[in-house]
């Protein structure tokens, strides 16, 4: 039976190390005090059970406690990506319908006349103190917890619900199939209003370990974090890791890493060779997830090296289901949607009943979890061993003289020969082709010829990019994962 999520540091060992910060370190008997003692204040500002309390901060010790003792104060958290400008956060804070706001002054400055919605209060993080505190909720699994906000890259952000369950099952999921133990020192560097980082989290302390958090400005800066905490576990994007594996890593300090684990987007196989190559002692986790999930799969280490492509298998407390668009269960080998049931599903959509509608429907007849399910709108196939392949999202294939390309094929074989580390395939009208390949890549283009090479022999005539843009940098979103809308939108307009 799922425990509210404000429960989980009893997982701990309470004079084990659970914080590590600028501060000092927090044992777990502090952390459950220091949440209790957050709840207690959010309890003595008289907001209704279920109001919205937003957190717009870097990942300070507040930052760290917020997840959980809103929870336990009976409110709804809405975490705001510091990384985020004003006109962002003030649509989050009147989508959600925030009571109030939790920031620091530097950020408060920013803020223009109308941006706080009527009904809001702005506190301080300095504001936050109590001496009394809350004990643990006994909030029913299914109670709303938190409202994370996608990113926007397809739209205007949408507040995807969260109950207890989803994140303490999530958690508990994610420290399982990780193998997490209380030995363990996990550097987080992801932003906590990512379902991704926000799971790390929480993931890190229902195994009982310590959490480092991380704000960090340039990849050097992890490298250093590494060393200075002793790191054995690192989640990224692969953004991130591109920028990383471009970083010095003297020897000692990369084989303190013993696990690394992706997701917002597939690790190409000379991303893999890479990591591998300056992680001798680490696995590697590839994972694939959407934040009306949380995560669906992940690929055991050990599959690795023989199916670099591969998304895996389903996580533990996910049923994933492969489906024709009839609604019957797709065989080997042949493309399908992704369909994601079970008790990670999120409640929906805040305040959005259409686009709910879209993405959150029953599942197909033939599931094992029946309920609601998440319809990824990702096209999968299933290998004859049973791992799964990502093909391509549907709303992003590119349909090219009567073919569907999954730009994901095309963005793969252009890294493969290292003209490029990092590319973005799109399909851009064309008068005679309905869409035309165009590929934007990281670079000078001096090698664009070598790379026109390679591709004509390693892909068919109907996949051939029709040009290339060569960019210094690739727009990446507050998350860290490249920004395919802004780069669509640029070449498009």
């Amino acid at each position: 039976m799922p425990r509210p999520i404000d429960t989980l540091p009893a997982c701990g060992r309470g004079d084990a190390a659970a914080l590590v910060d600028r501060a000092g370190t927090l044992d777990f008997d502090g952390l459950e005090r220091l949440t209790g003692e957050v709840a207690a204040w959010l309890t003595a500002q008289g907001y209704p059970i279920g109001a919205r309390v937003a957190s717009w901060l870097p990942k300070t010790r507040l930052a760290c406690v917020l997840p959980m003792a809103a929870p336990r104060a009976g409110l709804v958290h809405v975490p705001v990506n510091p990384m985020l400008k004003r006109a962002q956060v003030a649509y989050i804070l009147a989508d959600s319908g925030a009571a109030g706001l939790v920031t620091q002054a530097g950020r408060r400055d920013t803020v223009e006349n109308g941006d706080i919605p009527a009904g809001c209060t702005l506190f301080l993080e300095e504001d936050v103190s109590a001496t009394a505190r809350t004990p643990p909720s006994r909030s029913a699994p299914d109670t709303l917890a938190a409202i994370l906000y996608t990113s926007g890259s397809t739209g205007r952000p949408k507040g995807v619900m969260l109950s207890h369950a989803n994140l303490w099952l999530g958690a508990v999921s994610v420290a399982h199939y990780l193998k997490l133990t209380p030995d363990d020192r996990v550097l987080g560097v992801l932003p906590l209003s990512f379902d991704y980082g926000q799971n790390q989290l929480f993931s890190t302390w229902a195994a009982g370990a310590r959490y480092a958090p991380l704000d960090y400005l340039t990849p050097r800066d992890v490298v250093k974090a590494v060393e200075r905490v002793g790191a054995t576990t690192l989640a990224g994007v692969p953004p991130l890791w591109l920028q990383l594996l471009e970083s010095q890593w003297p020897d000692a300090v990369a084989s303190c890493l013993k696990r690394l684990t992706n997701s917002g987007g597939a690790l190409t196989a000379p991303l893999i060779a890479g990591l591998r190559a300056t992680f001798p002692r680490a696995d590697i986790y590839p994972m694939y997830g959407l934040t009306e999930a949380f995560r669906s799969t992940y690929l055991a280490p050990d599959l690795v090296a023989a199916h670099p492509e591969s998304i895996g298998r389903a996580i533990p407390f996910a049923e994933v289901m492969i489906v024709r668009p009839d609604g019957t269960r797709a065989a080997a080998g042949e493309p399908g949607e992704l369909v994601h049931a079970g008790p990670l599903v999120a409640q929906g959509y805040w305040r959005d009943a259409e686009r709910s509608a879209q993405r959150f429907r029953p599942a197909p007849a033939w599931s094992q979890s029946g309920g609601m399910a998440v319809w990824s709108g990702d096209t999968v196939v299933t290998d004859a061993d049973g791992l799964l392949r990502f093909v391509g999202r549907d709303d992003e294939m590119i349909k090219s003289a009567g073919n569907r390309i999954s730009p994901t094929e095309i963005e793969e074989a252009v890294v493969a020969g290292g003209e490029t580390v990092e590319a973005v395939a799109l399909g851009v009208p064309d008068p005679r082709l309905g869409q035309a390949i165009v590929v934007v890549a990281r670079g000078d283009g001096t090698r664009e010829a070598d790379l026109r090479t390679r591709l004509r022999r390693d892909l068919p005539s109907f996949q051939q990019p029709s040009r290339y843009e060569w960019r210094v940098e690739l727009p990446r979103n507050a998350n860290g994962k490249l920004d395919r809308a802004a780069i669509k939108a640029e070449l498009t307009t």
